[in-house]
């Protein structure tokens, strides 16, 4: 082969490898970027209010529920409800005394109910209590107390019967009581033998027209 044909030759040949050899333009790269998630949205704690709302008011309505059962006292002020009561039981009075009663704030003038059926056994005006209404339950084993009332309800007389919720009276600040506060001194005793309505052990009111406990 002649000169002029090996140089033709070689250069196709050197052409050719660099073709096959050279460096190659890399493939552009596909990014794979993974979805973007929906955002979930924080959540808050439900505020004191909403909890609040939201709670059921059991303790009412069992003390509403206790009031009805059988032998419970009905609160003896109209329109107060068992959550408003306080004890006062053990409270000091003037001269040494003990209360031995509770008293029920409420504006004057508001009826005063008979805790249970019963009888008006005296009708009295006294110093301390100013108008009093005893009355004693029907089996003549206890004295339900009423006092400072502002009057009798009409027609009110004594040994007369009276009703569970009948008005006996209206809430007033006869008596000792102060004229800014009106309110109803209600007491219980347990009789003696004499059955003498001025006497007799007195019980703590509190837990009984609370929780609608009977009379022990």
């Amino acid at each position: 082969m002649s000169l002029p044909k090996l140089l033709a030759l070689g250069l196709v040949i050197g052409v050719a490898g660099w073709w096959w050899l050279g460096p190659r333009t890399p493939a552009p790269a596909v990014a794979t970027t993974a979805p973007a998630m929906p955002a979930t949205p924080a959540r808050t704690a439900p505020s004191a209010a909403a909890t609040a709302a939201a709670a059921p008011t059991v303790a009412p309505a069992r003390m509403a529920a206790a009031q009805d059962a059988p032998g419970a006292l009905l609160l003896p002020v109209q329109g107060i409800t068992a959550a408003q009561l306080r004890d006062t039981f053990t409270d000091a009075r003037s001269e040494g005394r003990v209360h031995d009663a509770i008293d029920i704030l409420a504006p004057a003038g508001t009826p005063v109910l008979a805790v249970a059926d019963g009888t008006v056994e005296k009708l009295f005006r006294s110093e301390r209590g100013g108008l009093t209404v005893y009355q004693f339950e029907p089996g003549g084993q206890y004295c339900y107390y009423y006092a400072h009332l502002q009057r009798y309800a009409d027609g009110l007389a004594e040994h007369q019967a009276i009703t569970r919720g009948q008005v006996i009276g209206y809430v007033g600040s006869t008596g000792n009581a102060s004229p800014d506060a009106p309110h109803l001194h209600f007491e219980i005793h347990r009789l003696g033998p004499e059955k003498q309505w001025w006497k007799g052990q007195a019980l703590n009111p509190y837990p009984l027209l609370r929780g609608g406990q009977p009379l022990p």
